[in-house]
């Protein structure tokens, strides 16, 4: 008797898209035709895929297919964001929650590699702590948890990152003062400093990073050496980078250079 064949289930199209981008940044480019047969879907909904992440920025349309994105990072929505470099994510944010003390005030910036350090905080056993955030998903992910306060700055919300940015919630960060803060960031360069996409989210950084005891930068070592529009601050304003064993050693040891503490996990 002949086994039956089956087909592999298919993807939402948030994780086929997510799928899409990291296929073109591996590979550095891809065709419409190579895409519809690795993802099992006609050649016309890999166009409208390729064309709406063309209009989010996260890659380019080229004749019959995609190339990465040129030039400084642009915004990409979180729910592709989230799928990128996870393992690397998830072992940077272990070696994060084990920074904090018990009784700290902490401020986790929006950005996947801190909604992971959220998560975390989740599964670890925290006597008290209270965490500051801008991001809507970072709040969620913490609320309920009995001896965890968390505090959501108002302000303007960006879709793209479910982020709260503004002069609101600038008045409010600026009335308080915390042990350690977070950061994620879209490229971290030597030269250029710590940079993000969107201007009023770099604003509210620079605030977190001027109202924290130490900062940390939490990123992952795709992060280096790229930079996108809005510069947060330079690299002296950081404490400490986690990132993971994908950067170079050559950079690491700049880093250490600069007087910075690297962990590498």
């Amino acid at each position: 008797m002949r086994a039956l064949r089956t087909r592999p289930p298919k993807l939402l199209v948030e994780e086929r898209r997510r799928r899409i981008v990291a296929e073109v940044e591996q590979q550095g480019r891809a065709t419409v035709e190579e895409l519809a047969a690795r993802f099992a879907v006609s050649t016309v909904t890999v166009r409208g895929d390729l064309e709406a992440l063309a209009r989010a920025g996260t890659l380019v349309r080229s004749h019959g297919g995609a190339l990465p994105p040129a030039g400084p990072v642009t915004d990409a929505p979180l729910d592709i964001k989230v799928g990128r470099h996870h393992a690397e994510k998830m072992r940077i944010a272990q070696a994060a929650v084990r920074m904090i003390r018990d009784g700290e005030t902490i401020i986790l910036d929006s950005g996947t590699t801190t909604a992971e350090i959220a998560a975390q905080i989740r599964q670890a056993n925290f006597a008290a702590l209270t965490v500051v955030t801008n991001a809507l998903n970072i709040a969620m992910t913490l609320a309920g948890l009995p001896n965890v306060r968390v505090l959501m700055l108002g302000g303007l919300l960006r879709g793209m990152s479910y982020s709260m940015v503004g002069p609101d919630a600038e008045r409010t960060l600026s009335k308080l003062t915390a042990d350690r803060l977070f950061l994620g960031v879209d490229g971290i360069d030597p030269v250029f400093g710590l940079t993000t996409p969107d201007p009023l989210e770099a604003e509210l950084n620079a605030l977190m990073i001027r109202v924290s005891r130490e900062v940390v930068a939490a990123t992952d070592s795709s992060k280096f050496g790229r930079r996108s529009l809005s510069v947060i601050a330079p690299i002296r304003s950081l404490h400490r980078i986690i990132t993971d064993k994908g950067a170079a050693t050559d950079v690491v040891e700049e880093m250490r250079g600069l007087g910075l503490d690297v962990i590498v996990v």
